[in-house]
């Protein structure tokens, strides 16, 4: 599961490295342990190195990597704790890999069950869309059929004409059945997820609290 929470990452620190990581007061001042502590504490692989020495070579400064090491080694014994997991993976963080083995242990399983709570609650805001998705198509197509009900009132249409606007309404009407089908459909997904994160919630609660 780990190259899984790797590999996710790895996308995102790529994006994150098209940036200045470092403004140039902080590559000036050089507390490298500070940024190695801060960066270890954000969970960030020691990859993030290249990215702050590429943002300091403007300003003709080099990174201490020895400092930068030992400060990130810091901050990763307050990432890498059990809350701290549940936490990450409950906000929907990819996890880098970046966790020592002594302290991974018991911080793969906390992030494991805090993404089995975001992806819980993303399955709810993902059925709530739907549901609100389906109620603006009903929506629209009411106002289609009111649009044609009243084009069908209109004086001087032939016969052809009218045929073709009844013709018109009730496909329209055979479209709404089946939107308002599956806005039933969605809304018992609705109300499956919300018990899906009633559950996961109360199933937490007790080890990681409320949140």
């Amino acid at each position: 599961m780990k190259w899984l929470f790797v590999s996710a990452a790895a996308g995102a620190l790529l994006g994150l490295a098209s940036c200045a990581t470092m403004s140039a007061d902080q590559c000036l001042a050089g507390d490298w342990v500070g940024q190695g502590f801060q960066d270890g504490a954000s969970g960030l692989s020691m990859s993030r190195l290249a990215d702050h020495a590429e943002a300091c070579e403007k300003h003709g400064v080099t990174p201490d990597a020895a400092a930068y090491r030992s400060g990130r080694d810091q901050g990763l014994v307050r990432y890498c704790t059990p809350e701290n997991g549940f936490r990450a993976g409950r906000s929907g963080s990819t996890y880098a890999g970046v966790c020592p083995a002594w302290l991974e242990g018991d911080f793969l399983p906390a992030y494991g069950d805090g993404r089995i709570v975001f992806e819980t609650e993303q399955a709810l805001a993902d059925a709530r869309g739907r549901v609100d998705s389906l109620g603006r198509e009903l929506e629209d197509l009411d106002k289609k059929i009111t649009g044609k009900q009243a084009e069908l009132r209109a004086e001087g249409l032939t016969d052809a004409q009218r045929d073709q606007i009844r013709s018109r309404i009730q496909e329209l009407r055979r479209e709404r059945v089946n939107a308002e089908r599956d806005w039933r459909r969605a809304q018992e997904s609705v109300d499956e997820a919300e018990r899906d994160v009633r559950d996961v919630r109360w199933r937490f609660r007790s080890e990681y609290g409320n949140w």
